[in-house]
């Protein structure tokens, strides 16, 4: 049994997405330690039932079942009255490889869990917040936002949407007391690679693999991934939360949080580069990241 507040009015509430493990798990056991009501979701069933066992007050919420996003909308709005404060939006996976190698559904269906499930949600949340005349809208975006890396053409190809929609979003809602926040990590250590290996084997597989002509190039890549060595700027989820934390509780939040060395660093590459050399030093970083 989850004990309720007392009020409405007793926490600060936020619905956190993807809370499973990783960034939004540890998202979500923080802001519960700073008096936060905290409404979170997880896809599968087992890590609802291990989340609740912890207390949390959770939903199932799968991108890609608008049933599922419809319905802990609605939950979140009802049990806060109508004054849900904020919404993290975080959770999403990578198809890694060439683009040329990737097939046409398995990049509709990442744009559904990466993009078209996060405005699904985001979209029946806003009407509240505006009606309240506050609220905090943020995204866990990621420096492939912001700057292109080959092999990485389909989850950038999200990320840019997500982007762009966010600074859209962030001026259409200028003045009405809701604000809109993208966090920008570099690498992190959550279960991002070894999801992505998986995805790679579904949608490209031993078939693709062979018949590609970067074959060679991806038997090295595999071998680095799962090797599982943390890279040198590599930090725990706990850097995101720190960014969170200033998103949803300051005044005035940022437009946009950078997280770890390699974001700050291709944010400045990008501003001061031509597109060529852009495109040269991010090819080097490219093929000396795990």
């Amino acid at each position: 049994m989850i004990d309720q507040p007392a009020s409405v009015s007793d926490y600060r509430s936020i619905l956190i997405t993807g809370c499973s493990s990783g960034i939004g798990a540890s998202a979500a056991h923080i802001l519960r330690g700073r008096n936060w009501r905290v409404f979170v979701t997880a896809r599968k069933r087992e890590d609802i039932d291990r989340l609740r066992a912890l207390g949390f007050e959770t939903f199932r919420l799968d991108y890609e079942d608008p049933s599922s996003i419809e319905e802990t909308a609605e939950a979140a709005l009802e049990l806060t009255e109508g004054k849900l404060d904020a919404v993290f939006n975080n959770g999403a996976y990578a198809v890694p490889g060439a683009l040329e190698d990737i097939p046409t559904e398995a990049l509709r269906a990442m744009f559904e869990a990466n993009f078209f499930g996060w405005h699904d949600l985001t979209r029946r949340l806003v009407p509240a917040m505006r009606a309240k005349g506050a609220g905090r809208i943020v995204q866990c975006s990621s420096v492939l936002g912001f700057v292109a890396m080959k092999y990485r053409g389909a989850y950038t190809a999200s990320k840019f949407a997500l982007e762009a929609y966010s600074d859209t979003l962030r001026q259409e809602l200028k003045g009405s007391g809701v604000h809109v926040s993208l966090i920008e990590p570099g690498p992190i250590g959550t279960r991002f690679t070894e999801n992505a290996l998986a995805n790679f084997d579904r949608w490209i597989g031993e078939v693709g693999l062979k018949a590609s002509v970067h074959r060679e190039t991806y038997e090295k890549r595999r071998i680095r991934m799962e090797s599982g060595e943390p890279g040198p700027f590599k930090l725990p989820p706990e850097a995101v939360v720190k960014r969170l934390v200033h998103a949803v509780e300051a005044k005035h939040p940022k437009e946009r949080y950078y997280v770890t060395f390699p974001t700050t660093l291709m944010a400045v590459a990008r501003r001061v580069l031509p597109t060529g050399l852009l495109d040269r030093f991010c090819i080097w970083a490219a093929d000396r990241e795990a």
